[in-house]
C-alpha cells in the first residue's frame, strides 16, 4: 500500500491518465475521463477535482511544447493569455475551496453535461473545415493572380510550388472588448473544474476571428495551461491534493497525449467524439442521481 492506494489502484489511475491524455488531445475533454476515475477510487469530489487539475498539467505542458511553431511570433499575446489563465486559475481554485463542497457536487453534473454538449456541437471540427476552405480559396486566388508565363516556368522548374503567405494572428489592438472577458471566464472555469474548457476557449477565439485554426488551437492551450498551473499551486499550498493519485495521473496524461497523434489518425473523429459525448452523458446521469 502507498498512502492508502494499492499498487493495482495506482496502475489503474495511470491507465486512466493515459486515456485522459488521449481524449484530451482528440476532443479536448480529458477531465471527462480523469475526474470520474478519481471518484471511482473513493476520493471526495473536491479533493478529486483538485488532484485532477494537478494531474492534467502534464497534458498542457506537452501541448505547449509541441505547439512552438504555431506560437512563433506571438510572444505578447502568448504571455498575455498565460497571465490571464494564471489569474483565472487562482480565482477558480479559491471558488472551489472556499465555497461549500455541496456547491461543487451540485454543479459538477451540470458542468459535465455542458462539456459533453460542447463536444457534440464540435466547434473544433467546424473550424478545421472552415480553415481548409479558407486555405483552398487563398491558394486559388494566388494561382489566378499568376500569369501564364510564370505558371509555365514553375511547371518546368524542379522546385516546390510557391505558396500563399501564411495567415497571421490579428494584432491584439483589434480584439473585441468581449474577448478578454470571455477568455477570463474560461480561465476561471478551468481553475474551478475545466472539463471542456479547451474546446470552449477554441470556440471563443474563432468567434473573435483571432486567426487561423492551427494558431488559435495553440493559443487556447496557453489559457488552460496557465490556469491549471496556478490553480495547482493554490491546491498544493492549501493541502488539497492527493499526491499518489495526482502523480500517477500526471504521468498517464503525458503518455496519453504523447501517443495520441499517431493513433487518432487511424480512428474516425466522429467515433471518438461520440464516445466522449456518451461517456459524459452517462457520467452526468450517474452523478446527478447521487447528488439530486
Amino acid at each position: 500500500m502507498i498512502a492508502g492506494f494499492s499498487i493495482t489502484s495506482l496502475l489503474l489511475i495511470l491507465l486512466a491518465g493515459i486515456g485522459a491524455g488521449f481524449v484530451g488531445y482528440a476532443v479536448g475533454a480529458s477531465s471527462l475521463v480523469s475526474y470520474p476515475a478519481l471518484l471511482a477510487f473513493g476520493i471526495p469530489p473536491v479533493l478529486a477535482n483538485a488532484s485532477n487539475t494537478v494531474g492534467v498539467v502534464g497534458t498542457g505542458i506537452g501541448g505547449v511544447m509541441g505547439a512552438r511553431k504555431e506560437l512563433k511570433g506571438q510572444a505578447v499575446r502568448s504571455i498575455t493569455y498565460v497571465v490571464i489563465g494564471a489569474f483565472g486559475g487562482v480565482a477558480g481554485a479559491f471558488l472551489l475551496l472556499k465555497l461549500d463542497p455541496s456547491v461543487f457536487e451540485f454543479a459538477a453534473p451540470v458542468l459535465i453535461l455542458l462539456s459533453s454538449l460542447i463536444i457534440a456541437i464540435n466547434p473544433r471540427g467546424r473550424m478545421q473545415a472552415k480553415q481548409a476552405a479558407a486555405d483552398a480559396t487563398a491558394q486559388l486566388k494566388h494561382i489566378e493572380a499568376t500569369d501564364a508565363t510564370d505558371a509555365a516556368k514553375r511547371a518546368t522548374t524542379p522546385t516546390a510550388p510557391h505558396r500563399p503567405p501564411e495567415q497571421l494572428v490579428q494584432p491584439m489592438s483589434q480584439d473585441s472588448w468581449w474577448v478578454w472577458l470571455v477568455v477570463a471566464a474560461v480561465a476561471i472555469y478551468s481553475g474551478y473544474f475545466g472539463a471542456g474548457a479547451g474546446t470552449l476557449a477554441l470556440a471563443v477565439l474563432d468567434a473573435a476571428k483571432i486567426g487561423p485554426f492551427h494558431k488559435i488551437n495553440a493559443l487556447k492551450t496557453l489559457i488552460g495551461t496557465g490556469a491549471n498551473i496556478s490553480a495547482s499551486v493554490v491546491f498544493i499550498i492549501q493541502g488539497a491534493v492527493d499526491w499518489p493519485a495526482a502523480i500517477m495521473l500526471c504521468i498517464g496524461c503525458f503518455i496519453g497525449g504523447y501517443i495520441a497523434p499517431s493513433i487518432t489518425r487511424k480512428i474516425p473523429a466522429n467515433i471518438m467524439r461520440a464516445a466522449a459525448v456518451i461517456a459524459g452523458i452517462i457520467l452526468t446521469i450517474d452523478l446527478g442521481l447521487k447528488t439530486y
